[in-house]
């Protein structure tokens, strides 16, 4: 292997484009036209235009992906996370076309990446799981017969992905049927596959995962267990390794299973295998056949480079360590997201206007940003990833405090805010954590914005600063102005002007009874018609951002007396889709 292309995009490509010039690889990044400024491209040693922006036509597009490999004289292929990093015939392809996969092998990704069949795989070697079905439905149907079997709450989950993606709880007959149709939507946007099934939804579990490496030799090794409890939307925001709490016997039962079905598919490379904790027991929910978003953890407690092991075994290497490491410290990741949890982590697309990341000892910052950098609809909403470390858990919980303080994002809602109040949860603090604790029990409503505010498409605001004295103490001041033009210069100045102030429940303009968007994106279903009556906080439409459907609720009662959308538009933050009177 010499020459590497990474068939991805952001933190993950330039998280990889390190991991190789470690190895002293020659690296190939491809781009969308979006992203032809972005970190990745420059990191690279050669960047390919791969198509435009809607990941269908450049990140999914693998005849092109193949081209340039061909072009750019690549011999090997690393897949990231997400995209096709689980899709089985596109790894086929890339050996097919004579190149190295860096990833497990594509028998073992289809058998671990249909949820479905992973769940028979894991059953025959002893890895027992939710109860759910074993075939792809077709119908809500499908799902309501499940549910009157074993009771409500369920889970629809997408067959070809995980993740949380594609993934629907119901809790009653009410709304199960939008859901499976959500379901499927969502799967196919991710994972190019509408398929879904049904499982009991077990509530107040943990999320426990294992991370497991295997060579080509036979070698496979556990390298310790992830919480990844705290979620919002069905998805991770905060992970940490060591599990609080667990024991030597829980660690060394985990390990077993990990490995006993990790050599039961054939597996190679770095995997992750996924647990529901309940009652003392582990019930089977997947193997992510990737490298995971939240491997830093791992490696920062265990010192060992995954993404380095990754490309060793694609080399036909042995693993460099033959056994469990020991642990040393704490880790804890949290996924600075561009998101509005006073909304109910709404996604919040936008220009990154002020990035400072901390630093500092214990602090490490994956990210695939700089200041000036955008959040695009098109893609994932992480902006970077913040791993804390400490000598023990509350050594890294302090310092977390101190690091998300010292992070500066500015232009787009984030994460951070909700990150340090969960910092100051009890149940947290303690280690008494759930899949459910962060949306039961944790409330972000008050917490300010930090969005620049709404103008017309062709204003643009730019933030601004400067320094006043107060009693003898410097203050930095910021507010947003309006970017113009100086007649007759053609340069652009800023008029300083007080800029509008934003609470935690700012909303759209147009009026009483306007609907506006909460985001851009586009509309991929409408409940109603014009001139139907609604009650106030039903459902009236679905925004899709970020390959995240989003449920827009009618502000107040009344008829729709202006509809201003239909499905397949796309709308920007504020946009009013339709008036209630």
């Amino acid at each position: 292997m010499n020459s590497l292309l990474i068939a991805n995009r952001g933190e993950i490509a330039v998280r990889i484009i390190r991991a190789a010039r470690d190895l002293g690889l020659h690296t190939v990044a491809i781009y969308s036209e979006l992203d032809r400024d972005a970190v990745h491209t420059r990191m690279a040693d050669e960047a390919w235009n791969v198509g435009t922006a809607p990941a269908a036509e450049s990140y999914l597009n693998v005849d092109r992906i193949l081209e340039i490999a061909k072009e750019s004289g690549a011999d090997a292929v690393h897949p990231g996370y997400g995209f096709l990093a689980e899709n089985s015939d596109f790894a086929q392809r890339v050996i097919d076309a004579g190149l190295t996969w860096v990833g497990p092998p594509p028998s073992a990704i289809h058998m671990m990446g249909d949820k479905i069949e992973s769940r028979v795989a894991a059953d025959a070697a002893g890895v027992h799981g939710v109860p759910g079905t074993l075939e792809p439905l077709t119908s809500a149907e499908q799902v309501q017969a499940f549910a009157e079997e074993h009771g409500f709450p369920v889970a629809i989950k997408a067959a070809a992905g995980g993740g949380g993606r594609g993934l629907k709880v119901v809790r009653s007959a009410d709304g199960l049927a939008d859901a499976f149709e959500s379901a499927g939507r969502e799967a196919e946007a991710w994972f190019g596959n509408p398929a879904v099934y049904v499982e009991r939804y077990l509530e107040n579990a943990r999320h426990i995962e294992a991370q497991v490496l295997f060579d080509t030799h036979g070698n496979g090794v556990f390298l310790g267990e992830r919480d990844c409890s705290l979620q919002r939307r069905h998805q991770k925001l905060v992970e940490e390794a060591p599990a609080p709490g667990f024991t030597p016997e829980l660690r060394e039962k985990l390990g077993e299973l990990a490995l006993a079905l990790g050599h039961a598919a054939g597996y190679q490379s770095a995997g992750t295998v996924e647990t529901l904790f309940a009652d003392g027991e582990f019930y089977f929910l997947e193997m992510n056949t990737r490298i995971q978003v939240e491997h830093t953890v791992t490696e920062e407690v265990f010192g060992v480079d995954l993404v380095v092991e990754q490309l060793r075994v694609a080399m036909g290497e042995e693993l460099s360590i033959s056994e469990t490491p020991t642990p040393r410290g704490h880790a804890i990741e949290f996924r600075i997201n561009a998101e509005n949890p006073a909304q109910g982590f709404t996604p919040n697309p936008g220009t990154l206007v002020r990035y400072q990341e901390p630093a500092g000892p214990g602090i490490r910052v994956d990210s695939g940003v700089v200041q000036g950098s955008t959040i695009s609809q098109y893609y994932d909403n992480m902006i970077a990833k913040l791993i804390v470390v400490g000598a023990d858990r509350h050594e890294a919980i302090r310092r977390s405090k101190r690091a998300l303080t010292e992070f500066e994002v500015g232009g787009v809602d984030t994460t951070i805010g909700a990150h340090l109040q969960i910092l100051d949860d009890e149940a947290f603090v303690s280690g008494d954590v759930n899949t459910r604790l962060v949306e039961d029990s944790m409330d972000f409503s008050d917490l300010e914005r930090s969005t620049a505010p709404t103008l017309p498409e062709d204003e643009e605001l730019a933030e601004r600063s400067m320094t006043v004295e107060v009693g003898g103490r410097r203050f930095e001041v910021k507010y947003w102005a309006k970017v113009m033009t100086a007649p007759g210069s053609g340069a652009r100045v800023a008029p300083r002007r007080r800029a509008p102030k934003l609470g935690a429940k700012a909303a759209g303009g147009g009026g009483e009874g306007a609907v506006a968007a909460p985001m851009q994106g586009t509309i991929v279903k409408i409940h109603h018609k014009a001139g139907d009556t609604v009650e106030a906080g039903e459902a009236v439409c679905v925004l899709e951002a970020m390959k995240m459907e989003n449920e827009i609720k009618a502000p107040n009662g009344g008829s729709i007396v202006d509809l201003k959308v239909q499905v397949g538009d796309t709308v920007s933050a504020g946009a009013i889709l339709m008036v209630i009177k």
